[in-house]
């Protein structure tokens, strides 16, 4: 029989996405070098229309015209090594998805150089861990239309639904699809970090147990700030140690790990000249994180302490949570919106925000105002800007401020969150000590300057005559 859709990595995610298609009513046939992957595969799809082989040329041969192939393998080499060894077996017209998190210039590569084989290639960032693999992903497809036309239909049954809306959109051209899933993981970045330091404050600061902070989440998760993120971390604070009884968050190591993603979205916003200082600052938390042995040296030195001097509750960290959440979406998606521009991508900002609200990582509820603002105007910089939004902002500044002070007050650290002031505050200043910078650069350098007073560019000769 001629088999409907084919995946290479039978890995968890790999293996769950499969069968996922498969309950959707596709046949479909996975391809992995381990026989024990393959078996897996068979015995949790026993019942639906699935099946698995080690050979490529099998692989190939028992799938239908044109095939369509996803590759759910770890990115780089890996997805070269599968395009290679396929180019033999495919015919003119083939489809093959790059689903993993390959670096987006990987992908504008790629799709060059199938394109000119004439086979078709999509960049398609898949959000939502291996359980939304299995019960509905967020998927991010790039690529050429008439690519994305072979395997729509696959990919809006197995995605994620909100009401009937699937959570999957044709974004744009070439590498679109694998530069918005690069995106999302930075805000996904961001919004952790936030995240840990809300409970960092609560937990040190106000001396919240994880009972309390269990209660404060579940609050939190019910009104505004409700997401998946946020969801999950309330979760985590009821867990407890099988082998102990202590609650298991408290005996994880606090070293945060990386795939790339974060560092990528900040290296491309350098490259592109974008500020993202939140997301920035997710990075280097992660990055600092990993140097305890370092951290332990430094906490004897420098002693710290909780002073109390001021009091804050709560609820203030909530608010205090909720701009900093919004600044980090403002930040991501401005990215997307300039990224757009330079690389021709022709995004909808709107759609973006439409695929987010279910399956993702980062689905939130406060993702249904960021569509009512890039419906409104599509063209919109900054989230910031909107109406909607700004009121959200001018509600929870003050509060932002007030934790901000208490951490540094009381030596606790909140990178993310003075990062999302910080910049809040530079966006909304008209002028900034800039001046001053290209003044130095002038001196030092000859670099000259613009002028307030007249248009052109300046040098002055005689910064150091006195």
């Amino acid at each position: 029989m001629k088999f409907d859709f084919g995946l290479v990595g039978l890995g968890v995610m790999g293996r769950n996405f499969i069968l996922n298609v498969a309950e959707k009513g596709y046949s479909s046939i996975g391809l992995s070098s381990s026989t024990d992957s393959i078996n897996i595969l068979k015995n949790d799809g026993a019942k639906y229309n699935v099946e698995g082989t080690t050979s490529d040329k099998k692989f190939i041969e028992s799938l239908s015209t044109p095939r369509k192939i996803m590759l759910l393998v770890p990115a780089g080499k890996p997805v070269d090594s599968m395009i290679e060894r396929f180019l033999p077996y495919l015919e003119e017209n083939d489809l093959i998805v790059d689903g993993g998190n390959s670096h987006f210039d990987d992908t504008d590569r790629r799709y060059k150089y199938l394109k000119k084989k004439k086979i078709n290639f999509l960049g398609a960032g898949v959000s939502g861990g291996s359980r939304g693999a299995r019960n509905g992903p967020s998927i991010m497809p790039g690529g050429s239309k008439e690519s994305y036309a072979l395997i729509r239909k696959i990919f809006e049954d197995v995605s994620a639904k909100v009401g009937k809306d699937p959570c999957v959109e044709y974004l744009g051209g070439s590498s679109s699809g694998h530069y918005v899933k690069m995106i999302h993981n930075g805000i996904e970045y961001a919004i952790m970090q936030l995240i840990s330091e809300a409970y960092n404050v609560l937990k040190i600061g106000l001396n919240k147990n994880n009972n309390e902070l269990f209660k404060i989440f579940t609050d939190w998760n019910n009104k505004i700030l409700d997401s998946y993120l946020l969801e999950i971390t309330r979760d985590i604070f009821n867990v407890k140690d099988s082998e102990t009884g202590n609650y298991l968050l408290d005996l994880i190591l606090d070293k945060a790990k990386q795939k790339g993603t974060g560092k990528w979205t900040s290296q491309s916003a350098m490259d592109l000249g974008i500020s993202i200082p939140t997301i920035d600052s997710s990075v280097s938390m992660r990055i600092i994180s990993s140097f305890k042995d370092l951290r332990e040296k430094a906490s004897h030195i420098y002693a710290s302490d909780i002073k109390n001097n001021m009091k804050i509750d709560e609820a203030e960290v909530e608010k205090s949570l909720i701009f900093s959440f919004i600044i980090s979406f403002a930040q991501g998606l401005s990215q997307l919106q300039l990224a757009s521009k330079e690389k021709s991508y022709n995004l909808n900002l709107e759609n973006i925000c439409k695929i987010w609200r279910g399956g993702c990582i980062i689905r939130a509820k406060l993702l249904e105002n960021f569509m009512s603002a890039f419906k409104k105007n599509p063209k919109l910089e900054n989230l910031l800007f909107d109406s909607e939004i700004a009121e959200h902002i001018k509600n929870t500044e003050s509060y932002a401020r007030k934790v901000s002070i208490f951490c540094i007050n009381n030596n606790i650290p909140a990178h993310g969150l003075l990062s999302s002031l910080s910049y809040f505050d530079s966006l909304k200043s008209s002028k900034l000590p800039m001046n001053l910078v290209q003044a130095q650069r002038d001196c030092f350098g000859e670099h000259t300057f613009e002028r307030i007073d007249k248009p052109g560019f300046f040098h002055y000769s005689n910064w150091q005559s006195i």
